[in-house]
């Protein structure tokens, strides 16, 4: 059976990732979670005291940079690795979501890390998740998702995610940082956070994730020319 790429773009916490990780599961896919790689540089600068203002300093950090995504055979998922370090649950943390669209809107980083991306989906049979991977990565991937939800509802399952590893987070805090990642992911320079005239909608706000799962699996039997 042939393989094809697959691309999830999206809001902030509209659960990406989630359907990603399930979609790639189900088809015997490479997982690929483009944001890990985003909050790995970020965290990368945070603890460096990068400057990422100063396109010098952004150019030298860069070249000290390694990632790589790492399969845990325990917890049957790809984890990031910063230069040999596994860095996952420490990139989840508010301090680094509070700082990744700006790091991530800098067009260095973003070259950075669409060159890797793009190296990694050369074999096909990929599904990766992001802001610009239907519109700048894989313009030409086979099947293209854009993901929204209702602000509330992205709110909610932010905190929910968040106070389980501090229970000190406002509900506040977390509304605050999404309206900021959303302005500036689709606002940036360089690639912001569009749909792909080619994408299918999927709006999951009043969704199961067996719901969206199941309806996102029937797009990919249409591409794969597969009965349902």
């Amino acid at each position: 059976m042939k393989k094809i790429i697959i691309t999830i773009d999206g809001w902030s916490s509209c659960g990406k990732s989630t359907l990603a990780k399930q979609m790639a599961k189900a088809l015997n896919y490479v997982y690929v979670d483009s944001g890990a790689m985003y909050r790995a540089i970020t965290l990368y600068f945070l603890r460096n005291h990068v400057d990422w203002t100063d396109e010098k300093e952004v150019h030298k950090a860069l070249k000290e940079i390694s990632l790589q995504f790492v399969f845990n055979e325990k917890s049957q998922q790809s984890e990031m690795y910063l230069n040999g370090e596994n860095v996952e649950y420490v990139i989840r943390d508010l301090v680094v979501a509070e700082k990744v669209s700006e790091v991530a809107a800098i067009k260095e980083v973003r070259e950075f890390a669409v060159s890797q991306q793009q190296k990694m989906g050369k074999g096909r049979g990929i599904v990766m998740d992001g802001r610009d991977i239907g519109t700048v990565v894989f313009p030409d991937a086979e099947l293209k998702i854009f993901m929204t939800a209702d602000n509330a509802v992205r709110v909610e399952r932010r905190f929910k995610e968040l106070y389980e590893k501090n229970p000190n987070v406002t509900l506040e805090e977390v509304k605050a940082n999404l309206e900021m990642r959303d302005y500036i992911d689709s606002n940036r320079e360089f690639s912001p956070l569009r749909k792909a005239e080619d994408a299918v909608v999927l709006d999951n706000t009043a969704c199961t994730e067996k719901e969206q799962f199941q309806k996102a699996m029937k797009w990919v039997q249409q591409k794969l020319q597969v009965p349902a």
